[in-house]
C-alpha cells in the first residue's frame, strides 16, 4: 500500500501540485498501526483509523494523524451527501493514503475487486459499502486526474521493501 501511495504522491507532485511525499509514505507505512493493539485494548477506542491516529499523535507524530484517520473505507461515508466538493478541501495526503488503501492489499488490484471482497466478507455492511463505493469512485477519478493517469496506470513505486530491510540492519 505504501508503494502505491508513494507512486501517486510522486505523480501528483510531478504535475505541480503540493504534496508532502514523506508524510504520505510514512502515514502509509503506519496506517494500520492500531491493528497491532490486542482485542479489548482501550487504545482501540474510536475504531480503526481513529485509534491509530490518536496513538500516533500521543507518540508525538501528530502530522500523521490526518492521513491515518482518513484511510478506512467507512470514512468515505463521512462525506456522503457532500458530493465531489469534499475532495477539493481535504489535504491531498489524506486522499492519497485513503485511495491507496482501496487499491492495495497484498497486491495492487482494481478498486472494484477490493470492494467486492469487502461486500462478500461483510454482508451486514452491504448498504454502507455500496454508498462508500460511489464515493470511492469520485476519489479515484479525482486523484487519477490530479496524477495525470488512468486508474489502470496506477503502479507501485518499489522502495518500501528495500527501506524496511535497510532499517533492520
Amino acid at each position: 500500500m505504501a508503494e502505491v501511495a508513494a507512486f501517486l504522491a510522486a505523480r501528483t507532485a510531478a504535475r505541480g501540485r503540493t504534496v508532502d511525499r514523506r508524510l504520505v509514505e510514512t502515514a502509509s507505512l503506519l496506517h494500520d498501526v492500531d491493528k497491532l493493539f490486542p482485542p479489548g485494548d482501550p487504545r482501540r477506542a474510536g475504531g480503526h483509523g481513529q485509534a491509530g491516529a490518536r496513538w500516533l499523535a500521543e507518540q508525538g507524530w501528530s502530522e500523521l494523524a490526518g492521513p491515518v484517520a482518513a484511510h478506512p473505507v467507512g470514512r468515505l461515508l463521512d462525506h456522503d451527501g457532500e458530493g465531489p466538493g469534499w475532495l477539493d478541501t481535504a489535504p491531498p495526503e489524506n486522499l492519497i493514503v485513503a485511495y491507496a488503501d482501496k487499491r492495495a492489499a497484498q497486491r495492487l488490484e482494481p478498486m472494484g475487486d477490493r470492494f467486492a471482497r469487502w461486500r462478500q466478507d461483510h454482508p451486514d455492511r452491504d448498504g454502507s459499502l455500496a454508498r462508500a463505493w460511489l464515493l470511492a469512485q469520485d476519489l479515484e477519478r479525482y486523484l487519477c486526474t490530479a496524477a495525470g493517469i488512468a486508474p489502470t496506470d496506477v503502479r507501485r513505486l518499489r522502495w518500501a521493501g528495500r527501506a524496511v530491510a535497510r532499517a533492520g540492519q
